[in-house]
């Protein structure tokens, strides 16, 4: 898989986790809490660092962060700082778990970590969910999901899509022949066929595969997949195609429809800048004020409040 660009977050050279465990602790000492001390540890330690103060704080004190924290804090800002402490897998996870619980499934949460994360995330994430819930994801997707876009999740679960950067140029033509025959060329359209391709392939090959398929139709794969599609396996497949042009734009995508329409989908919001933090969330920051002509941290300022607000934007890095 491509390189997916550069994070905001990344380890910090002058770490102390026992100092950094003090202040946490006197953070949440006496009379109300400290939030801006919280966020000035927490957005500016990589989660594997973050990690080692989860398990030194409770050496040194006897007591469980986590807990600590969810008691002193509330809210949007005790949501984005639980995300940070808990590792990438099990936040996919859990995150999972949630987009399928209770009434109605957010199909574009499941799209967003499913057709995103390299193979090895995938396998973590399925060992994560197993063990936190002791349930089965590929057959949790597919109790929530149906038809092709089901097929699409299975296919995810596997975790087996090439990742070489290797491309084959005649391998990328039969690609686009295929998919042009399995929906602009006939009447009616084999999904399964424009499947096969999308969920196999690495980016590198899907970036060849249309540009090959521009050589053949007049369309876009962009334009063809929604003229040949609908629903849910239309946006799967466009978030896999997404990805593989540009993921960080993606992203950059997914953070401003979090913030777009009446009221600001908080967990989307959350989700995206803490997953991406250490990840690509810097290019997905250039490629929204490209998009956008105007920088993402100003766009959370004017959408989110009070510590929520100050600790995107550290994530965010402004």
């Amino acid at each position: 898989m491509a390189s997916r660009g550069q994070g905001t977050v990344s380890s910090y050279a002058g770490f102390d986790k026992e100092a950094d465990c003090g202040a946490l602790r006197k953070a949440m000492k006496g009379l109300g809490t400290d939030e801006q001390a919280i966020t000035d540890i927490l957005a500016f330690r990589s989660n594997a660092q973050r990690q080692e103060i989860v398990i030194h704080f409770k050496t040194s004190y006897g007591k469980d962060l986590l807990k600590d924290l969810k008691s002193e804090l509330g809210g949007k800002y005790e949501d984005v700082v639980i995300a940070l402490l808990d590792k990438p897998a099990f936040y996919d996870a859990k995150s999972l778990r949630g987009a399928m619980k209770g009434a109605g499934t957010d199909e574009k949460a499941i799209l967003e970590i499913m057709c995103t994360r390299t193979n090895q995330e995938i396998k973590s994430i399925k060992e994560a969910y197993k063990k936190e819930f002791k349930r089965d994801l590929e057959k949790d997707l597919m109790s929530e999901t149906s038809g092709h876009f089901k097929r699409l999740m299975v296919s995810c679960c596997q975790a087996a899509r090439d990742e070489s950067p290797t491309v084959d140029e005649g391998k990328a033509n039969a690609d686009a022949n295929a998919i042009y025959k399995a929906g602009e060329a006939k009447w009616g359209t084999d999904e399964s066929e424009i499947l096969r391709v999308l969920a196999t392939r690495s980016f590198a090959q899907l970036r060849a595969t249309f540009d090959a398929y521009d050589k053949i139709s007049k369309k876009t794969i962009e334009e063809a997949i929604k003229s040949e599609t609908s629903g849910d396996l239309e946006d799967g497949f466009l978030a896999i195609i997404g990805c593989a042009r540009n993921t960080p734009a993606y992203f950059a995508k997914r953070i401003r429809d979090a913030m777009q329409g009446a009221g600001t989908k908080d967990q989307q919001l959350i989700r995206c800048i803490v997953s991406r933090a250490e990840i690509d969330l810097g290019t997905a920051k250039m490629e929204f004020l490209r998009m956008y002509g105007k920088p993402m941290s100003e766009w959370i300022k004017d959408d989110t409040s009070g510590d929520y607000k100050k600790m995107l934007i550290a994530l965010v890095r402004n």
